[in-house]
């Protein structure tokens, strides 16, 4: 179905009140890889109820899924845009923690469309924010996605505008973090939530045109906010404000990924690679410290 604008900007989720428990927590740190040393004491907190600490980035998933959640009541002669998930692409990830992330909670969530992008022949762009809010209103998170839709293009919307990607600094990087993935990564972290077979099913990779099921985009988002936590702020998660990637390539559950980061003052640029392939896997990123 195609791509419906200007009505496409109107879409929106009925809020929807949720909780997630210490459980949660603890499976989202185990799946990006903490606690693999259990005598690590920094990074125990993340995986132990004891002192529970929570890693910023499990804000993706600890709310319901956008296929979940229910859409508003549409107004009369709304046109509802319904994108082919098979050709989607998640291209950008934003989260914004309004204050830190306790460790168990209860919140509402709502899911809407900010913005798409025509690109014509190449596809589509299309901007979701998703909010966290409070029992007294106030809001305590903010998720801003892009997703490419390549078989989406052509629906008559604006051709120019999105994200600016954040520029990483030209010098050689301050600090350089290497953090290998396990072979059974990505059936670890599916259990998160998203539970897509090309992270598990090999027919289901072969199909997608890889030779092996892939980790989670989200998984090396995450990947990425434990590098910042172990070289940047001594694993205290409260000092993360906001954490924000591009990105660029998938990668293979076994492989390590070496994340480079710069540091100017509360700014902490980055950018992440497979270490076996050469290959770069997260572009632009960019956390901003309390």
């Amino acid at each position: 179905m195609p791509i419906y604008y200007p009505d496409i900007l109107d879409q929106v989720t009925e809020p929807e009140i949720f909780s997630y428990t210490d459980k949660d927590v603890m499976l989202y740190a185990l799946g990006v890889g903490l606690g693999g040393d259990p005598l690590n004491e920094a990074e125990l907190p993340f995986v132990y109820e004891k002192g529970l600490k929570v890693v910023p980035t499990a804000v993706t998933v600890l709310a319901p899924p956008l296929s979940r959640l229910r859409p508003a009541q549409r107004k009369p002669g709304h046109r509802e845009s319904v994108p082919n998930v098979l050709m989607l692409v998640h291209g950008e990830q934003k989260i914004v923690l309004h204050r830190p992330l306790p460790a168990a909670g209860t919140f509402t969530v709502q899911v809407g469309t900010v913005a798409a992008f025509d690109k014509g022949a190449k596809g589509a762009v299309e901007i979701r924010e998703t909010t966290w809010t409070d029992e007294a209103g106030e809001r305590v998170a903010t998720l801003t996605s892009s997703v490419f839709l390549r078989g989406d293009g052509g629906f008559g919307g604006p051709s120019d505008g999105g994200p600016v990607p954040h520029n990483v600094p030209g010098r050689a990087p301050d600090l350089t973090v290497s953090i290998p993935t396990r072979l059974d990564q990505a059936l670890l972290y599916r259990l998160n939530g998203d539970r897509n077979p090309l992270h598990s099913d090999p027919e289901s990779a072969n199909r997608s045109g890889f030779d092996r099921p892939i980790l989670h985009g989200l998984c090396t988002y995450g990947i990425t906010c434990r590098a910042v936590l172990q070289a940047i702020t001594d694993y205290d998660p409260d000092q993360i404000l906001s954490h924000q990637v591009r990105f660029s390539a998938p990668v293979f559950p076994g492989e390590t990924i070496s994340v480079d980061l710069w540091r100017d003052g509360k700014e902490i640029s980055f950018e992440a690679r497979v270490v076996e392939r050469g290959v770069t896997v997260i572009k632009n990123g960019l956390t901003i410290l309390r």
